[in-house]
């Protein structure tokens, strides 16, 4: 699992960043258009002449680089000083705020997804909401930026957001207030005392190292009783190319991977943009069958977890197409503290496959279901009590009406219902496997 971090930061949207140092020496410099340059002078000469207010040379600089970058791509930008911070900040998984990544969408916030237990989530905001209005202001009009900036403020204050959401008829008012946002990646559970369910939230410096401390925890509490694992990674918006890495590593062993030992590897115009991950080291699971739950909140450094054990056949990817951020984004500081962050290359699965704009597609599609249990009786269960006129029992016993796990489950969440389901059946094809 020792492996040389190269790269280390995380995103704040969702994003596969990784960071270079470059320096005039080790990249040769390209030509620069001697015509284009002339005209970008003039343009500045007018600025200053005829802006009817005077202006400040570094801010119009700093404009013109924020807009250079942003005409790119929608995930290349110039980050000044506080952005640069604010990204170095995540990384620890302590921030201020609501807890959801957010990107920008035909003139609107789209949530990607709310952070497990952050006011976000607890208030009910899901992936794909796409917010209209932060209190009384309209976001249309807005940069991220702007947007992003409105939603934080001090802890304990409460700000109203106007979200429009798939299968509503109306906009909804959804109440969130601010608070300091301390992400626990990796969290952990175990179902019918023999399936484990693991839950990865973000990407971060510790995620890999927190994994295997659950891994191992879970095995020395079940008693090495765990037949099957559900590795849940909807809604996780990525965060860092080496904690992917990490997470992919624990569940895939060198000596079963023949010829192809890739977990990701990635292309680029310049030399350093290339990356190639592979697996170093063995299966900490013992092989037992594993289910990922992705969902088109699943971004970046998610995909590529899933996409490596789905081209291995390590695990059944089930739930439904993820997001498609299949790009990387390089930070390239500059001497003032300020930096780039541009895309850099495009990443592919072990077998080729590249995600951009494509998303990963599960092996069992599974929609995000919102069941009752007894709301309408199936005709199945239909019984002797339930026929009109039907004979009474002499000692007639209370219906318990106490809800059972499985059918609390299947309320709360159909899809890892029907992953922990799929396990039980594959462990009764394959029942020697043991965690």
């Amino acid at each position: 699992m020792k492996r040389l971090l190269k790269y280390s930061m995380c995103c704040l949207m969702p994003s596969l960043l990784m960071t270079l140092s470059v320096s005039a020496s080790a990249q040769q410099q390209q030509p620069l258009p001697v015509e284009d340059l002339q005209r970008f002078v003039r343009s500045l000469d007018m600025v200053k002449r005829y802006y009817v207010q005077e202006i400040n040379d570094k801010k119009v600089f700093e404009n013109a680089i924020r807009g250079m970058l942003s005409g790119l791509d929608p995930h290349s930008a110039y980050l000044d000083k506080r952005d640069y911070q604010d990204l170095q900040v995540s990384t620890s998984g302590k921030f201020g705020g609501l807890g959801i990544e957010v990107t920008m969408d035909r003139d609107v916030v789209k949530v990607i997804s709310p952070i497990d237990d952050t006011p976000a989530y607890q208030a009910g905001i899901q992936s794909g909401d796409l917010i209209i209005k932060i209190d009384e202001t309209p976001v249309r009009g807005l940069k991220l930026r702007d947007a992003v900036d409105k939603m934080r403020g001090d802890i304990g204050e409460k700000v109203t957001l106007t979200i429009l959401r798939k299968g509503e008829k109306k906009p909804l008012l959804v109440d969130v207030i601010r608070d300091r946002i301390v992400v626990r990646s990796v969290k952990s559970k175990i179902y019918d005392e023999s399936y484990g369910y693991i839950r990865v939230s973000q990407f971060q410096e510790k995620t890999g190292r927190d994994l295997i401390k659950v891994i191992k925890s879970m095995k020395k509490s079940s008693k090495g009783k765990i037949k099957g694992l559900v590795l849940d990674l909807r809604n996780n918006p990525g965060g860092l190319l080496n904690s992917a890495v990490d997470v992919a590593e624990v569940f895939l062993d060198k000596r079963d991977l023949k010829k192809n030992k890739k977990i990701v590897y990635a292309k680029g115009r310049f030399p350093g943009s290339s990356i190639e991950e592979v697996v170093q080291d063995s299966d900490l699971t013992g092989g037992v069958p594993i289910v990922v739950l992705v969902n088109g909140g699943s971004a970046s450094a998610s995909e590529i977890v899933a996409g490596a054990l789905q081209d291995h056949h390590r695990a059944v990817v089930m739930g439904t197409k993820t997001f498609g951020k299949g790009s990387v984004q390089t930070i390239l500081p500059l001497p003032d503290k300020t930096a780039l962050k541009m895309t850099t290359a495009l990443y592919y699965t072990p077998k080729g496959r590249s995600i951009q704009a494509k998303g990963i597609e599960p092996d069992i599609k599974v929609e995000r279901l919102k069941i009752k249990i007894d709301e309408e009786k199936d005709i199945s269960t239909i019984s002797e009590a339930d026929l009109d006129k039907h004979l009474a029992a002499v000692s007639p016993v209370k219906k318990n009406k106490t809800k059972n796990s499985s059918d609390q489950l299947v309320e709360k969440d159909y899809q890892l219902y029907s992953a922990i389901n799929l396990l039980k059946g594959m462990t009764v094809v394959n029942p020697k496997k043991y965690m």
